[in-house]
């Protein structure tokens, strides 16, 4: 007995030993991966400032698309063009040993319209007046993708871990265009999780209802018929007649409708000339809402208006699903893990340089504070609560917001989003002062620090079974146990991928002579010649002044 007790007693020591070692091994090379991760700082700066000087709309990323896939097919991806009837979309995989666990590395990659801006300048200057550019920062997420695929690839290699790194871009994400075309497509279906890339002021991830809108993007199509506008008014039906009576019943409807509900609209055509009464005309409308159920309602309801709009005018009407994305939800085992992991790595050292350029743009842009960079490490995000309005007796859910497609492969695979401190804190989003920063040691420390985050989660998936274990246990006991993913885009839906052709048909030889050269410049802003930070000498007097007031 005494000695099948001391028999345990040595095997359960040998056991705890051997995970104590495990555990030592794993943050060992967790420290060695951010290492490598720094080793390729200046490729990833190249990367973010390459991208940046493309500014291509969405459906329209050629220049990325041939830039970024010729650099992974060099560093030994196996690239697959054109995926999911996308022509700008792609996908690289690189695989070792069994080729298992499939860790997809996901980034968006399109720019705004009219978002033209030189980085480092703390106010509006477009480096082409009128051209897109990159105000929500999608040049620098890949950037981090890559320089955190190529540093595991060393990794991998060296230490015979078994796994595939799948990277890929998030095509058209400004009109939700392709991801659940991806997904519809099959290309997530053998995937053990993935980590999606995306532009913040701080270095953060969160788990659970991500407290999103999810929305359909449809364009209602009217014909009628044309007719001398002077000459014989009674002999035409006007198209634009039934959009604008679209719209008028659409506003009305609104009191109507959830209060959780957004829908916005643009009338895409509108006519060609006054004189003739437009026999086509088409309004493209955003319809946004919480859950799937509400979404798929607010389309109903727009197909139904639309058909009011056309009986008025006797016109007639068809519709084109654009784009969809349901409202996120996010895995909490990797969301934990990755969290542990940020605060590891904690936030860049800013540079008083740094610093003045978002102080500076705060000024400028009325932010509600100047308080510059972030300094201190957010929390993780925990879910959006449910039931926080109560109307008449009625429990409404949280008020929702912006919508982003990665919530279709969240609902595929277990996913998270890493958001990476390379924007300013307090500006407005979709606009030109978002790009002041996204192409300046800002973005570039940030895309640094994000992949330091990102490489030693990765790391944590493939080292440690368990937590890709509990990761689907979450998605399958937790996330999708009463609701099932639904596409919005029918089996007969495609990607619009004629979007912007002839805004970048327009813009883009006018952007070409600014494309980033990396061989003749270390920096896009050496490039630019622009001296960093630039503010204007009043910027600097009334912080200055802030400043004082806030020591008294």
């Amino acid at each position: 007995m005494k000695k099948l007790l001391l028999l345990t007693l040595i095997l359960c020591s040998t056991v705890v030993v051997f995970a104590q070692t495990e555990v030592q091994r794993v943050e060992k090379l967790k420290t060695e991966a951010a290492i490598e991760v720094e080793k390729l700082a200046v490729l990833g700066q190249q990367i973010n400032d390459m991208l940046f000087s493309f500014a291509e709309l969405g459906f329209q990323e050629y220049e990325t698309f041939n830039y970024l896939t010729a650099l992974l097919e060099k560093q030994g991806f196996k690239v697959e063009k054109g995926v999911a009837g996308v022509p700008t979309a792609w996908i690289a995989r690189w695989s070792y040993g069994s080729g298992k666990p499939v860790i997809a590395l996901g980034s968006d990659v399109d720019c705004i319209p009219k978002a033209s801006q030189k980085p480092g300048v703390a106010y509006s200057d477009p480096i082409v007046v009128g051209a897109p550019g990159h105000g929500e920062g999608h040049n620098s997420g890949q950037a981090l993708n890559i320089i955190t695929a190529l540093a595991l690839k060393k990794v991998m290699e060296r230490e015979k871990i078994s796994g595939t790194l799948m990277l890929w871009p998030g095509v058209a994400e400004e009109l939700v265009g392709t991801k659940a075309y991806y997904v519809r497509a099959g290309y997530f279906k053998d995937v053990d999780a993935c980590i999606f890339t995306h532009v913040a002021n701080n270095l953060g991830v969160g788990y659970g209802d991500a407290g999103q809108n999810g929305l359909v993007s449809v364009r209602f199509n009217f014909e009628g018929a044309a007719a001398h506008a002077a000459g014989a008014p009674w002999r035409g039906r006007s198209a634009l007649d039934a959009v604008e009576l679209m719209n008028i019943g659409w506003n009305f409807r609104r009191e109507h409708l959830e209060l959780t509900q957004r829908s916005h609209y643009v009338i895409s055509d509108g006519g060609d000339q006054p004189n003739v009464v437009p026999s086509k005309a088409s309004v493209w409308y955003y319809f946004r809402e919480r859950t799937y159920p509400n979404i798929k309602k607010l389309f109903d309801i727009g197909v139904k208006v639309a058909e009011g709009a056309a009986l008025m005018t006797d016109t007639k009407f068809t519709y084109e699903v654009l784009g969809s994305a349901w409202p996120g939800h996010f895995n909490k085992p990797i969301a934990e893990a990755m969290y542990q992991n940020m605060k590891v790595v904690g936030l860049p050292k800013w540079s008083d340089e740094d610093q003045l350029l978002a102080k500076a743009t705060q000024l400028e842009l009325k932010a509600p504070n100047t308080n510059g960079l972030a300094v201190k490490l957010d929390t993780i995000s925990l879910p959006s609560p449910t039931g926080s309005v109560n109307i008449m007796g009625r429990q409404l859910m949280s008020m929702g917001g912006g919508s982003d497609d990665i919530a279709d492969i969240s609902w595929t695979v277990p996913t998270v989003v890493l958001r990476y401190p390379s924007n300013i804190p307090g500006l407005p989003g979709h606009h030109w002062s978002n790009a002041i920063s996204m192409a300046t040691p800002i973005a570039h420390k940030g895309i640094v620090y994000g992949a330091k985050a990102e490489i030693m989660t990765v790391l944590d998936m493939l080292l440690k079974p368990e937590l890709l274990a509990n990761a689907w246990s979450y998605y399958k006991d937790e996330q999708t146990k009463e609701l099932k993913y639904t596409p919005l885009v029918g089996d007969k839906d495609n990607p619009a991928i004629t979007l912007n052709k002839k805004i970048m048909e327009d813009y883009a030889p006018k952007l070409k002579p600014f494309y980033y050269n990396p061989a003749k410049y270390k920096t896009y802003l050496e490039q630019l010649g622009i001296v960093y930070p630039t503010v204007k000498p009043e910027q600097k007097e009334e912080l200055k002044k802030l400043e004082d007031k806030k020591s008294k």
